[in-house]
Protein backbone atom coordinates (compact mmCIF):
# COMPACT_ATOMS: atom_id res chain seq x y z
CA UNK A 1 0.00 0.00 0.00
CA UNK A 2 1.77 3.31 -1.10
CA UNK A 3 1.82 5.94 1.75
CA UNK A 4 1.43 9.60 0.90
CA UNK A 5 4.55 11.31 2.42
CA UNK A 6 4.54 14.69 0.60
CA UNK A 7 2.53 15.89 -2.61
CA UNK A 8 3.37 14.28 -5.23
CA UNK A 9 5.84 11.68 -3.22
CA UNK A 10 4.71 8.31 -2.07
CA UNK A 11 6.14 5.17 0.02
CA UNK A 12 5.73 1.90 0.44
CA UNK A 13 5.76 1.01 4.05
CA UNK A 14 8.33 -1.77 4.22
CA UNK A 15 8.92 -4.09 7.57
CA UNK A 16 11.85 -5.39 9.52
CA UNK A 17 12.57 -8.67 11.75
CA UNK A 18 11.10 -7.09 14.68
CA UNK A 19 8.16 -6.21 12.93
CA UNK A 20 6.66 -9.11 11.78
CA UNK A 21 6.34 -12.92 13.47
CA UNK A 22 6.02 -16.37 12.05
CA UNK A 23 2.50 -17.72 12.49
CA UNK A 24 2.04 -21.83 14.08
CA UNK A 25 0.60 -24.06 11.66
CA UNK A 26 -2.10 -26.82 12.67
CA UNK A 27 0.67 -29.18 13.03
CA UNK A 28 3.89 -29.36 14.57
CA UNK A 29 7.22 -31.51 14.48
CA UNK A 30 9.88 -33.36 15.81
CA UNK A 31 12.87 -30.97 15.69
CA UNK A 32 14.76 -34.30 14.60
CA UNK A 33 12.98 -34.17 11.78
CA UNK A 34 13.24 -31.53 10.69
CA UNK A 35 15.63 -30.56 7.24
CA UNK A 36 17.58 -27.44 7.58
CA UNK A 37 20.26 -28.31 4.93
CA UNK A 38 21.28 -26.39 2.09
CA UNK A 39 22.01 -27.10 -1.80
CA UNK A 40 23.53 -24.88 -3.96
CA UNK A 41 24.86 -25.68 -7.23
CA UNK A 42 26.69 -28.85 -6.94
CA UNK A 43 27.08 -27.86 -3.24
CA UNK A 44 24.98 -29.42 -0.21
CA UNK A 45 25.48 -28.34 3.19
CA UNK A 46 23.94 -29.32 6.34
CA UNK A 47 23.61 -25.53 7.48
CA UNK A 48 21.63 -23.08 5.58
CA UNK A 49 24.12 -20.37 6.20
CA UNK A 50 27.30 -18.26 4.64
CA UNK A 51 29.82 -16.92 7.12
CA UNK A 52 29.98 -13.22 5.94
CA UNK A 53 33.05 -11.72 3.74
CA UNK A 54 33.86 -9.77 7.18
CA UNK A 55 38.05 -9.92 8.09
CA UNK A 56 36.97 -10.11 11.35
CA UNK A 57 34.83 -13.07 10.99
CA UNK A 58 36.43 -15.47 8.54
CA UNK A 59 40.35 -16.35 7.75
CA UNK A 60 40.79 -19.29 6.18
CA UNK A 61 41.21 -21.70 9.68
CA UNK A 62 37.54 -19.93 10.59
CA UNK A 63 36.34 -20.97 6.94
CA UNK A 64 37.50 -24.84 7.82
CA UNK A 65 36.15 -24.80 10.96
CA UNK A 66 32.60 -23.47 9.63
CA UNK A 67 32.74 -26.06 6.60
CA UNK A 68 33.19 -28.92 9.19
CA UNK A 69 30.04 -27.73 11.13
CA UNK A 70 27.89 -27.57 8.17
CA UNK A 71 28.34 -24.47 6.77
CA UNK A 72 30.19 -22.25 4.33
CA UNK A 73 32.38 -19.33 5.01
CA UNK A 74 33.01 -16.61 2.66
CA UNK A 75 37.08 -15.00 2.66
CA UNK A 76 37.38 -11.69 1.89
CA UNK A 77 39.79 -11.59 -1.08
CA UNK A 78 40.69 -7.88 -0.31
CA UNK A 79 41.15 -8.09 3.36
CA UNK A 80 43.68 -8.04 5.83
CA UNK A 81 44.33 -11.86 5.13
CA UNK A 82 45.58 -11.11 1.39
CA UNK A 83 47.45 -7.58 2.32
CA UNK A 84 49.50 -8.99 4.98
CA UNK A 85 51.51 -12.23 4.78
CA UNK A 86 51.00 -11.89 8.65
CA UNK A 87 47.85 -10.61 9.40
CA UNK A 88 47.53 -11.53 13.29
CA UNK A 89 49.89 -8.67 14.76
CA UNK A 90 47.04 -6.12 12.72
CA UNK A 91 44.24 -7.81 14.06
CA UNK A 92 45.71 -7.34 17.63
CA UNK A 93 46.25 -3.51 16.70
CA UNK A 94 42.96 -2.91 15.60
CA UNK A 95 41.42 -4.71 18.60
CA UNK A 96 43.09 -2.28 20.78
CA UNK A 97 42.88 1.29 19.37
CA UNK A 98 40.53 3.65 21.16
CA UNK A 99 37.24 4.32 19.20
CA UNK A 100 38.39 7.55 18.24
CA UNK A 101 41.29 6.42 16.49
CA UNK A 102 39.90 3.16 15.24
CA UNK A 103 38.68 4.65 11.62
CA UNK A 104 41.58 6.59 10.78
CA UNK A 105 44.37 3.85 11.78
CA UNK A 106 41.90 1.53 9.82
CA UNK A 107 42.25 3.44 6.54
CA UNK A 108 46.20 2.79 7.24
CA UNK A 109 46.53 -0.53 7.56
CA UNK A 110 44.61 -1.10 4.64
CA UNK A 111 46.58 1.06 2.32
CA UNK A 112 48.89 -2.02 1.85
CA UNK A 113 47.84 -3.71 -1.45
CA UNK A 114 46.64 -6.42 -2.35
CA UNK A 115 49.26 -9.21 -3.12
CA UNK A 116 48.26 -11.58 -6.06
CA UNK A 117 49.96 -14.81 -4.44
CA UNK A 118 48.53 -13.96 -0.80
CA UNK A 119 45.04 -14.79 -2.89
CA UNK A 120 45.89 -18.12 -4.29
CA UNK A 121 47.36 -19.11 -0.97
CA UNK A 122 44.57 -18.08 1.37
CA UNK A 123 42.08 -20.05 -1.09
CA UNK A 124 44.46 -23.02 -0.77
CA UNK A 125 44.60 -23.18 2.85
CA UNK A 126 41.00 -23.48 2.57
CA UNK A 127 41.18 -26.21 0.07
CA UNK A 128 43.81 -28.20 1.82
CA UNK A 129 41.24 -28.41 4.92
CA UNK A 130 38.77 -30.53 3.25
CA UNK A 131 35.71 -28.18 2.83
CA UNK A 132 34.13 -25.76 0.04
CA UNK A 133 36.17 -23.07 -0.20
CA UNK A 134 34.16 -19.68 -1.31
CA UNK A 135 35.53 -16.03 -1.56
CA UNK A 136 34.61 -12.57 -1.88
CA UNK A 137 35.67 -9.78 -4.73
CA UNK A 138 34.50 -6.32 -5.63
CA UNK A 139 33.18 -5.87 -8.98
CA UNK A 140 36.03 -3.29 -9.48
CA UNK A 141 38.66 -6.01 -8.64
CA UNK A 142 37.05 -9.25 -10.30
CA UNK A 143 38.70 -9.23 -14.15
CA UNK A 144 42.45 -8.13 -12.44
CA UNK A 145 42.09 -11.51 -10.05
CA UNK A 146 39.42 -14.08 -11.47
CA UNK A 147 42.50 -15.94 -13.34
CA UNK A 148 44.14 -15.98 -9.85
CA UNK A 149 41.03 -17.45 -8.25
CA UNK A 150 40.82 -19.94 -10.97
CA UNK A 151 44.34 -20.97 -10.53
CA UNK A 152 43.90 -22.06 -6.83
CA UNK A 153 40.92 -23.60 -7.65
CA UNK A 154 38.18 -21.87 -5.52
CA UNK A 155 34.67 -23.46 -5.82
CA UNK A 156 32.10 -20.36 -5.21
CA UNK A 157 33.09 -16.73 -6.25
CA UNK A 158 31.22 -13.92 -4.34
CA UNK A 159 30.95 -10.48 -6.18
CA UNK A 160 29.80 -8.38 -3.15
CA UNK A 161 29.28 -4.48 -2.85
CA UNK A 162 26.85 -2.77 -0.57
CA UNK A 163 25.07 -2.58 -3.98
CA UNK A 164 25.66 -4.21 -6.66
CA UNK A 165 23.61 -3.77 -10.28
CA UNK A 166 23.75 -5.32 -13.14
CA UNK A 167 23.64 -2.10 -15.05
CA UNK A 168 26.42 -0.37 -13.57
CA UNK A 169 26.82 3.12 -15.58
CA UNK A 170 30.02 4.67 -15.85
CA UNK A 171 31.44 7.22 -18.11
CA UNK A 172 35.19 6.80 -16.24
CA UNK A 173 35.78 3.33 -16.26
CA UNK A 174 34.71 0.30 -18.32
CA UNK A 175 32.36 -1.60 -15.68
CA UNK A 176 32.09 -4.61 -15.10
CA UNK A 177 29.38 -6.43 -17.19
CA UNK A 178 28.44 -9.09 -15.10
CA UNK A 179 26.35 -11.21 -17.69
CA UNK A 180 29.02 -11.47 -19.81
CA UNK A 181 31.84 -12.24 -17.09
CA UNK A 182 29.55 -15.27 -15.33
CA UNK A 183 28.79 -16.75 -18.68
CA UNK A 184 32.32 -17.11 -19.44
CA UNK A 185 33.46 -17.74 -16.20
CA UNK A 186 34.31 -21.44 -14.71
CA UNK A 187 32.87 -21.22 -11.53
CA UNK A 188 29.27 -20.55 -9.78
CA UNK A 189 28.83 -16.87 -9.02
CA UNK A 190 27.35 -15.26 -6.23
CA UNK A 191 26.34 -11.63 -6.35
CA UNK A 192 24.63 -8.80 -3.85
CA UNK A 193 23.86 -6.70 -2.47
CA UNK A 194 20.52 -5.54 -3.44
CA UNK A 195 16.60 -4.40 -1.69
CA UNK A 196 14.23 -4.57 -4.35
CA UNK A 197 12.13 -7.03 -6.65
CA UNK A 198 13.50 -5.10 -9.92
CA UNK A 199 17.25 -5.22 -8.78
CA UNK A 200 17.11 -8.98 -7.59
CA UNK A 201 15.63 -10.14 -10.51
CA UNK A 202 18.39 -8.49 -13.02
CA UNK A 203 21.30 -9.81 -10.86
CA UNK A 204 19.25 -13.20 -11.04
CA UNK A 205 19.00 -13.05 -15.11
CA UNK A 206 22.81 -12.44 -14.76
CA UNK A 207 23.28 -16.10 -14.31
CA UNK A 208 24.14 -15.66 -10.91
CA UNK A 209 23.47 -19.01 -8.40
CA UNK A 210 22.24 -16.76 -5.46
CA UNK A 211 21.89 -12.97 -4.92
CA UNK A 212 22.69 -11.78 -1.58
CA UNK A 213 19.89 -9.51 -0.09
CA UNK A 214 20.52 -6.65 2.20
CA UNK A 215 21.78 -3.14 2.03
CA UNK A 216 22.55 -1.47 5.12
CA UNK A 217 21.40 -4.25 8.06
CA UNK A 218 24.57 -5.03 9.43
CA UNK A 219 25.77 -4.58 12.76
CA UNK A 220 28.97 -2.82 11.72
CA UNK A 221 27.36 -0.96 8.46
CA UNK A 222 26.92 2.89 8.25
CA UNK A 223 25.65 2.95 5.31
CA UNK A 224 21.62 3.77 5.73
CA UNK A 225 23.25 6.97 8.11
CA UNK A 226 25.96 8.05 5.44
CA UNK A 227 24.05 8.04 2.32
CA UNK A 228 20.41 7.58 3.35
CA UNK A 229 19.94 4.30 1.65
CA UNK A 230 18.20 0.83 2.77
CA UNK A 231 15.39 -1.34 2.93
CA UNK A 232 14.26 -3.09 5.71
CA UNK A 233 15.25 -6.75 6.02
CA UNK A 234 11.47 -8.40 6.53
CA UNK A 235 10.41 -6.63 3.05
CA UNK A 236 13.78 -6.64 1.02
CA UNK A 237 14.21 -10.72 1.17
CA UNK A 238 10.15 -11.05 0.68
CA UNK A 239 10.64 -8.48 -2.73
CA UNK A 240 13.36 -10.64 -3.52
CA UNK A 241 11.66 -14.28 -2.82
CA UNK A 242 8.95 -12.71 -5.66
CA UNK A 243 11.54 -11.64 -7.92
CA UNK A 244 13.07 -15.83 -7.88
CA UNK A 245 9.69 -17.00 -8.96
CA UNK A 246 9.66 -14.92 -11.65
CA UNK A 247 12.68 -15.43 -12.56
CA UNK A 248 12.03 -19.15 -12.26
CA UNK A 249 8.67 -18.67 -14.51
CA UNK A 250 10.69 -16.89 -17.27
CA UNK A 251 13.48 -19.11 -17.34
CA UNK A 252 13.09 -22.35 -15.36
CA UNK A 253 16.46 -21.83 -13.23
CA UNK A 254 16.28 -21.62 -9.68
CA UNK A 255 18.28 -19.10 -8.04
CA UNK A 256 19.25 -19.08 -4.50
CA UNK A 257 18.02 -15.73 -2.56
CA UNK A 258 20.58 -15.39 0.71
CA UNK A 259 19.54 -13.22 3.02
CA UNK A 260 22.66 -10.92 4.75
CA UNK A 261 22.83 -9.02 7.57
CA UNK A 262 20.57 -7.84 10.48
CA UNK A 263 20.20 -11.02 12.02
CA UNK A 264 21.33 -11.22 15.75
CA UNK A 265 19.21 -14.37 17.21
CA UNK A 266 18.10 -17.52 15.90
CA UNK A 267 14.56 -16.14 15.87
CA UNK A 268 15.72 -13.19 13.26
CA UNK A 269 17.40 -16.42 11.01
CA UNK A 270 13.60 -18.29 11.41
CA UNK A 271 11.78 -14.74 9.97
CA UNK A 272 14.60 -14.55 7.38
CA UNK A 273 13.55 -17.89 5.56
CA UNK A 274 10.19 -17.66 6.38
CA UNK A 275 10.09 -14.70 4.40
CA UNK A 276 11.42 -16.25 1.13
CA UNK A 277 15.56 -16.72 1.86
CA UNK A 278 16.95 -20.41 1.32
CA UNK A 279 20.09 -19.38 3.21
CA UNK A 280 20.92 -16.85 5.49
CA UNK A 281 24.95 -14.65 5.44
CA UNK A 282 25.64 -13.70 9.34
CA UNK A 283 28.95 -12.22 10.05
CA UNK A 284 28.75 -9.87 13.98
CA UNK A 285 27.23 -13.16 15.36
CA UNK A 286 29.99 -15.19 14.16
CA UNK A 287 32.99 -12.55 15.35
CA UNK A 288 31.49 -13.42 19.33
CA UNK A 289 33.75 -16.88 18.29
CA UNK A 290 36.60 -17.52 20.12
CA UNK A 291 38.35 -18.53 17.08
CA UNK A 292 37.31 -15.47 15.12
CA UNK A 293 39.82 -13.33 14.13
CA UNK A 294 38.88 -10.02 15.15
CA UNK A 295 38.88 -10.46 18.61
CA UNK A 296 35.87 -9.12 19.99
CA UNK A 297 35.36 -6.95 17.59
CA UNK A 298 33.71 -6.32 14.02
CA UNK A 299 34.13 -4.27 11.41
CA UNK A 300 32.49 -3.76 7.88
CA UNK A 301 33.68 -3.83 4.33
CA UNK A 302 33.17 -0.42 3.71
CA UNK A 303 34.99 0.94 7.84
CA UNK A 304 38.32 1.47 5.93
CA UNK A 305 37.44 3.65 2.95
CA UNK A 306 39.38 5.99 2.17
CA UNK A 307 37.66 8.90 1.54
CA UNK A 308 33.85 7.68 2.75
CA UNK A 309 33.75 5.46 5.47
CA UNK A 310 30.23 3.83 5.68
CA UNK A 311 31.22 1.30 8.90
CA UNK A 312 32.37 1.24 12.29
CA UNK A 313 33.97 -0.62 14.20
CA UNK A 314 32.42 -2.55 17.14
CA UNK A 315 32.75 -3.89 20.29
CA UNK A 316 31.07 -8.11 20.05
CA UNK A 317 33.16 -9.73 22.73
CA UNK A 318 34.53 -13.39 22.48
CA UNK A 319 31.63 -15.41 24.37
CA UNK A 320 31.97 -18.64 22.77
CA UNK A 321 33.13 -21.30 20.26
CA UNK A 322 31.95 -21.53 17.14
CA UNK A 323 30.05 -24.53 17.18
CA UNK A 324 28.31 -23.49 19.83
CA UNK A 325 27.08 -20.36 18.20
CA UNK A 326 26.17 -22.37 15.19
CA UNK A 327 24.87 -25.88 16.43
CA UNK A 328 24.79 -25.40 19.90
CA UNK A 329 24.68 -26.43 22.94
CA UNK A 330 22.87 -23.21 24.05
CA UNK A 331 24.35 -21.68 27.78
CA UNK A 332 22.37 -18.52 26.95
CA UNK A 333 18.75 -17.79 26.80
CA UNK A 334 18.53 -14.61 24.87
CA UNK A 335 18.36 -16.74 21.32
CA UNK A 336 22.10 -15.79 20.36
CA UNK A 337 23.57 -19.27 20.87
CA UNK A 338 22.64 -22.83 18.79
CA UNK A 339 21.44 -20.39 16.16
CA UNK A 340 20.36 -23.36 13.63
CA UNK A 341 19.37 -25.47 16.21
CA UNK A 342 16.60 -22.27 17.12
CA UNK A 343 15.57 -22.36 13.23
CA UNK A 344 15.17 -26.48 13.60
CA UNK A 345 12.90 -26.17 16.33
CA UNK A 346 11.02 -22.83 14.87
CA UNK A 347 10.19 -25.14 11.58
CA UNK A 348 9.16 -27.90 13.82
CA UNK A 349 7.09 -25.37 16.33
CA UNK A 350 5.29 -24.07 13.17
CA UNK A 351 4.66 -27.44 11.40
CA UNK A 352 7.65 -27.22 8.61
CA UNK A 353 9.79 -29.98 7.28
CA UNK A 354 11.82 -28.31 5.09
CA UNK A 355 13.33 -24.88 4.18
CA UNK A 356 11.27 -24.49 1.32
CA UNK A 357 8.21 -25.31 2.89
CA UNK A 358 8.83 -22.88 5.54
CA UNK A 359 8.97 -20.31 2.87
CA UNK A 360 5.47 -20.45 2.74
CA UNK A 361 4.92 -19.59 6.76
CA UNK A 362 2.14 -17.10 7.54
CA UNK A 363 3.63 -14.01 8.71
CA UNK A 364 1.90 -11.47 11.12
CA UNK A 365 2.74 -7.78 11.51
CA UNK A 366 3.81 -7.97 15.27
CA UNK A 367 5.66 -4.44 16.17
CA UNK A 368 5.29 -5.31 19.68
CA UNK A 369 6.00 -8.79 19.59
CA UNK A 370 9.08 -9.27 21.88
CA UNK A 371 7.85 -7.04 23.98
CA UNK A 372 4.40 -8.00 25.02
CA UNK A 373 4.29 -9.61 28.07
CA UNK A 374 8.03 -8.93 29.01
CA UNK A 375 7.61 -6.46 31.49
CA UNK A 376 10.28 -8.35 34.36
CA UNK A 377 13.00 -8.96 31.40
CA UNK A 378 12.81 -5.85 29.94
CA UNK A 379 13.14 -4.23 33.23
CA UNK A 380 15.93 -6.86 34.88
CA UNK A 381 17.80 -6.79 31.36
CA UNK A 382 17.14 -10.17 30.81
CA UNK A 383 16.32 -12.94 28.38
CA UNK A 384 14.63 -10.82 25.61
CA UNK A 385 15.09 -7.78 27.30
CA UNK A 386 18.85 -8.28 27.39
Amino acid sequence: MEIEVGIGKTARRAYGFDEVAIVPSRRTRDPDDVDISWEIDAYRFELPMMAAAMDAAVSPATAIEVGRLGGLACLNLEGLQTRYEDPEPLFEEIASLPDEKATRRMQEIYREPVKEELIVRRIREIKEGGVVACASLTPQRVRQYANLVLEAELDLLVIQGTVVSAEHVSTRTEPLNLKEFIATFDLPVIVGGCASFQTALHLMRTGAVGVLVGVGPGNACTTRGVIGVGVPQATAIADAAAARSEHLRETGRYCHVIADGGMRTGGDIAKAIACGADAVMIGSPLTRAYEAPGRGFHWGMATFHPTLPRGARVRTQQVASLREILVGPAHENDGAFNLFGALATSMATTGYATIKEFQKAELVIAPGIKTEGKTYQTQQRVGMGH
